[in-house]
């Protein structure tokens, strides 16, 4: 029994690890330019969380995103409003790569409170850009990139992968987030902006807090 639970515990993590390497290479862009000196905006997406510093999965994210730069040029875009608790999920974010010692630019988008909003509420930064990178857990990431697809197919050519997965990395993360990500990924080919998604849910559970504007982000 012992060894029957073990094979299903790795053939489940196997599983788990497939969504996700598959899921980072979902919704790509046809022509994002791929010159070091380019203009390119990475987009980090938030995570629901209740206190006031950035739990585990935003602070993965914004590990993500980091690692995701590939040139002088990258501006840094954090996405996500006070959903779940005080302070925005952009600005976890973004304190938290300060703490990382990132130095470079760095907006916060603080309004949204869901995934359809997140990406209609960095539009205006990605306008200008010739490379653009959206940067969450893998499937999440998958499913932004859709929604760009849909509400700007322009842009969205511009999409490149992010370096959101990696073999073996943060495996407790990528079960959950493979079932759920990808239940959520499927509703956006029903009703993007109406089906109840974990974000949904969340806007109807914690009471509503007054909107920010983008900003720039203080060092």
């Amino acid at each position: 029994m012992a060894g029957g639970a073990v094979l299903i515990a790795l053939a489940v993590a196997t599983a788990a690890e497939l969504v996700h390497l598959s899921a980072s290479r979902w919704y790509l862009g046809q022509d994002p330019a791929g010159e070091k000196d380019a203009r390119e905006v990475v987009v980090v997406l938030g995570h629901a969380d209740a206190g006031v510093t950035a739990g585990h999965v935003n602070r993965r994210r914004a590990v993500y995103a980091l690692r995701s730069r590939t040139g002088p040029h990258s501006l840094l875009v954090a996405s996500g409003g006070s959903v779940a608790g005080p302070v925005a999920e952009a600005e976890l974010l973004a304190g938290y790569a300060r703490a990382l010692g990132y130095t470079g630019g760095l907006l916060t988008e603080t309004r949204s409170r869901s995934t359809w909003e997140n990406i209609r509420n960095v539009i205006p930064v990605l306008e200008s850009a010739q490379r653009i990178v959206i940067v969450s857990d893998a499937v999440h990431a998958a499913k932004a990139r859709r929604l760009l697809h849909m509400q700007r197919p322009d842009l969205a050519a511009r999409l490149a992968r992010a370096e959101d997965y990696r073999p073996g990395e943060d495996l407790l993360l990528k079960v959950p987030s493979a079932v759920l990500g990808t239940a959520d990924l499927l509703s956006t080919y029903l009703a993007p902006r109406l089906v109840a998604s974990p974000a949904w849910v969340r806007r109807r559970v914690h009471r509503r807090r007054p909107a920010r504007e983008l900003s720039p982000k203080r060092r």
